[in-house]
């Protein structure tokens, strides 16, 4: 990290979104580092663990990422703007930010977290870098679109499997040795970890497949968000709005998914639960950012915002020690406890370990101007340009 002052082009509720959506990410990918019961197809043995499983895939489950794709299409503007102002071209700057984004990204699948997110970001930018020019109408239209067709898709996948019914004893027991063999694995040495990662890259990438669509449908509502600047310029009323209707809308669909994950419902409606969680999850995300720009106008609101704006600036950096931590807590890196302690367990190490980064943020922020991973993408971001007093997202 470098000191310098804090620029006059960050925008607070940017970072202050940011902020908050790394307590969402936190918590799913620590669910899935733990390799708690849930999410390798078994169910909590707990009460506890049943509860904490609900709570975290009703307000968590698949509405983070997409928040980080929302938020990552608004500051495609930024950045453009950024560049126009340092009179440099927008392509060669993004080109070189997106193979930083992937080559970080695929270092963090190997040796730590196979759920990557940056990894998706860097290749689908190349859409969003696509349609910068698109207006802001036509980028929605394009993200409804894109949204609809990949979640027509997804729901028809759901309702083919419940009409298929639950899996054989046969598929069920091929299931639990693939558990037990990458519970071994995620429990052994540093070999047996990475190579357990790479095994999981094919699952990965179907996943990737599967996702991009959402994933460019919410870069998309962020193009055509920022090129209207509506984080800064939405007036309460249009706030409201999202916010009841993004809740009448969502919370059904996560309360119906978050069942079939805690194993609630029966194990035919499983799968259809999930993609109706899926599917429906861009609601509660908008409802989330209307609610939290409506609170942000008021004083306590704007303290929050205050807290969470320096953890957003340098998200990047606490995205990947995330997942450092928990690696060093969870596989074979270091203590072990792949499988070993349930749901609630690893939520209440994820609430402290955000907790803890808010409380760091707040300090380095005040007298640095970048995260230390932030820094080094945006040096090689910039890499063969004139230096130039500008401060990108």
């Amino acid at each position: 990290m470098r000191p310098g002052p804090q620029s006059r082009r960050r925008v607070l509720e940017v970072d202050a979104l940011r902020g908050f959506a790394l307590l969402g990410i936190l918590l799913v990918n620590t669910l899935t580092m733990a390799g708690s019961h849930g999410v390798l197809g078994g169910r909590p043995p707990a009460a506890a663990d049943t509860v904490a499983l609900w709570v975290v895939d009703f307000l968590a489950q698949s509405k983070f990422y997409l928040l980080f794709s929302f938020l990552f299409g608004y500051s495609f503007t930024l950045q453009a703007a950024s560049a126009e102002r340092a009179g440099t071209r927008l392509g060669p700057r993004t080109m070189r930010r997106l193979l930083g984004l992937f080559v970080l990204g695929a270092l963090h699948a190997v040796f730590l977290y196979v759920g990557d997110i940056l990894t998706t970001y860097a290749l689908l930018g190349l859409i969003l870098f696509a349609a910068r020019r698109a207006t802001p109408e036509g980028a929605y239209r394009a993200a409804l679109w894109v949204w609809g067709v990949f979640g027509s898709l997804l729901l028809l996948l759901g309702v083919l499997a419940a009409l298929a019914g639950p899996e054989s004893a046969a598929e069920r027991a091929a299931a639990a040795e693939e558990a037990a063999e990458l519970t071994a694995a995620y429990r052994g040495g540093f070999g047996d970890v990475v190579g357990a990662n790479l095994g999981q890259l094919p699952f990965a990438v179907l996943a990737l497949v599967v996702m991009s669509g959402f994933v460019v449908a919410a870069f998309l509502l962020g193009l055509s968000a920022g090129k209207r600047q509506w984080l800064t310029r939405a007036g309460g009323a249009a706030l409201r709005r999202v916010l009841v209707t993004g809740l009448c809308a969502g919370v059904p669909a996560a309360a119906f998914a978050a069942s079939g994950a805690a194993g609630l419902l029966s194990a035919r409606w499983e799968l259809f639960a999930g993609m109706t969680g899926v599917v429906a999850a861009p609601a509660l995300s908008a409802a989330y950012v209307a609610g939290l720009l409506l609170w942000f106008g008021t004083p306590s609101g704007a303290r929050a915002a205050g807290v969470l704006a320096p953890a957003g600036r340098m998200a990047l950096t606490h995205y990947l020690t995330q997942s450092l931590v928990m690696a060093l807590i969870f596989t074979g890196y270091g203590l072990g406890l792949y499988g070993r302690v349930g749901t609630a367990v690893p939520v209440g190490i994820a609430l402290v370990l955000y907790a803890a980064q808010l409380a760091v943020s707040g300090r380095l922020m005040r007298r640095y101007r970048l995260g230390s991973v932030e820094w080094v993408l945006r040096a090689f971001t910039h890499f063969g340009e004139r230096s130039r007093q500008v401060n990108d997202r």
